[in-house]
């Protein structure tokens, strides 16, 4: 602790300050004391008849969080934090409110996230309006909500198409745990929820639109392999000593090849093996791309043919190998009938993250 202090004369304004250096250590157990303490506030809103149920289900939420929290590095120093606390407050009312068991995972996974992006004033607020409304969002309103964000967030990285595919169709196995909304209410619903905005002037794009756009990587035609682009793009590649093998064969149409990337921006994130020496004996060892390899694949990109007919052949194989995939295929048939401009606000962007978190828990954190 160091104080500081400023004396004056008769008549002076004598200022006196004091800076306080506190480090508070949180543990497990004081961290329950404090969830305790927090709500010990809510009990006298109670009558005795609803106390026991309050009770019951702010004790199964606190069982939820608890190890959620410790997964995440210094999430417990949060219980110190005085915005937390009251959010946390929050939090308790709502899982006492509620009836559904899921929530307290969802509820858990809020706060976890209010740990990891609160510093950003538009996400915090955000959070806190999706904690109030946790209870109040329908089953099937959820699911909805969950399921748009995923398909606008989420996308595989893998440059293998197929195994790109079944990413998608597993992810949305998890995510699809009941009966997409068909009707019209589950959108007004989370529009008076503030989770969404909704417009009658505009439309999402099909499916069949939208990912070959986001993936352009599995739509474009390549380098046809006994054309001039070819022997020059095997050059580039010997040039700058890359493997011939980083051309692979398009599993769309056997007389091109491709990069196996999903957008030509990721063409930087590739990454070489090689074989090293490592205490007598040879172990693999991955080597990030220097910058002139990285310009050189990128120029490979760039000799792919051009022939709009053969990416639109490939975007109906796309299609057509979408649609052996039940999930997405389901999911396909309940997108393209969303007739309807439908913006995702802040609330619905934290409140379906989460829950897609909730579904799989191998989800990065949102942006």
């Amino acid at each position: 602790m160091t104080r500081q202090s400023q004396k004056g004369g008769d008549g002076s304004t004598n200022i006196q300050s004091e800076q306080m250096i506190v480090h508070v250590g949180i543990d497990e157990k004081r961290a329950r004391e404090i969830y305790q303490e927090m709500n010990l506030q809510l009990r006298n809103n109670y009558t005795e008849e609803a106390l026991n149920i309050a009770n019951t289900r702010v004790a199964e939420f606190e069982n939820r969080l608890m190890p959620k929290m410790e997964g995440v590095d210094d999430a417990l120093e949060a219980f110190a934090d005085p915005s937390f606390q009251l959010l946390l407050v929050e939090a308790q009312k709502t899982a006492a409110s509620t009836e559904r068991p899921a929530d307290y995972d969802l509820l858990s996974e809020l706060l976890i996230h209010r740990i990891q992006k609160g510093q950003n004033r538009i996400v915090r607020a955000g959070i806190n309006r999706a904690v109030e409304i946790v209870d109040d969002i329908s089953d099937d309103a959820l699911l909805g909500l969950t399921a748009f964000h995923a398909i606008n967030t989420f996308l595989p990285v893998t440059g293998n198409i197929y195994q790109g595919l079944d990413v998608l169709d597993e992810l949305f196995g998890k995510i699809l745990y009941g009966k997409l909304p068909i009707d019209s209410e589950w959108l007004d619903h989370l529009d008076i929820l503030d989770a969404v905005r909704l417009s009658s002037f505009g439309s999402l794009k099909k499916i069949e639109q939208y990912y070959p756009e986001q993936l352009p990587g599995y739509m474009d035609a390549g380098i046809e392999k006994k054309s001039e682009d070819y022997g020059k793009a095997v050059e580039i590649l010997k040039v700058n000593n890359l493997p011939q093998d980083i051309l692979v064969e398009h599993v769309f149409n056997h007389d091109f090849v491709r990069i196996p990337v999903s957008n030509k921006q990721q063409i930087r994130s590739l990454t070489l093996i090689q074989q090293r020496l490592h205490e007598g004996r040879l172990v693999n060892a991955t080597i990030a791309l220097s910058e002139k390899q990285t310009e050189a694949i990128n120029s490979i990109y760039d000799l792919y043919s051009k022939n709009g007919n053969i990416k639109k052949e490939n975007i109906s194989l796309f299609i057509e190998n979408w649609d052996k995939r039940a999930n997405l295929k389901a999911l396909k048939t309940w997108w393209d009938n969303l007739n309807i401009g439908i913006q995702i606000t802040s609330v619905g962007k934290v409140l379906a993250h989460s829950n897609a978190q909730r579904c799989d828990k191998n989800l990065p954190p949102l942006n």
